[in-house]
């Protein structure tokens, strides 16, 4: 999917690329103008399909279409003339289909498995902290679980700050999932799937896990 509006920003792009590819689970490219008659795109991807390599795919059937591109497996950038956006759209669309076939058009989750109440700390919040960066090839850790919702509002518009209650456990923890409010507020039983954090706030540190994904159990 290629998506272009003359009012974006070439800043913000790969924030909306990133956002859409995870909405739609798709490779998605998002285009800005950059006053000169060319367009930036900032490229995201799944897995199974290789980002960089399918712009090269393109690049090489259509010699000039685009002008520069370069990346890896999961994001790209590219830049190319403005009136050859909807060709270039097309061949993309195309190759994309084509580089799909036998790929999980759904999310998955691969996590570390389940925490118990003596490794879900801040402790070992903060100890994972140390190992960061984390990036493609070194993601970082993640775990899921059964929580039962005791808290839940809107922060922001669009984010849901929760307390949660792990299964078998006697203490509750803070969570937040960003971008992840769609309307209706969790409620009863939850599989969650989750990132151990620090929360610093007002001098205070504690334990805040970050949301990846959630579903009723």
């Amino acid at each position: 999917m290629c998506l272009f509006e003359p009012h974006w920003h070439q800043g913000v792009i790969g924030i909306l690329a990133s956002r859409l590819k995870d909405a739609l689970y798709r490779p998605v490219i998002v285009f800005a103008s950059d006053g000169e008659q060319r367009l930036k795109g900032s490229g995201r991807s799944i897995p199974g399909v290789h980002l960089r390599d399918a712009l090269d795919a393109v690049a090489s059937a259509q010699p000039g279409l685009v002008q520069k591109f370069g990346g890896h497996a999961m994001a790209a950038g590219l830049t190319l003339d403005a009136s050859q956006l909807d060709r270039f759209s097309a061949a993309f669309e195309a190759e994309v289909a084509t580089r799909l076939q036998g790929v999980a058009c759904h999310r998955e989750f691969l996590t570390d498995g389940e925490l118990t109440e003596k490794t879900m700390t801040l402790v070992r919040a903060e100890q994972l902290r140390f190992l960061a960066p984390w990036g493609q090839g070194f993601a970082a850790p993640s775990f899921d679980g059964e929580f039962a919702v005791e808290q839940v509002r809107v922060v922001g518009g669009k984010h849901l700050k929760m307390r949660l209650m792990p299964s078998g456990h006697a203490q509750a923890v803070d969570a937040i999932a960003f971008h992840q409010h769609e309307g209706v507020l969790p409620s009863g039983s939850l599989h969650v799937v989750y990132r151990l954090d620090v929360n610093d706030f007002r001098g205070s540190r504690s334990l805040q896990l970050i949301i990846d994904y959630f579903e009723p159990c």
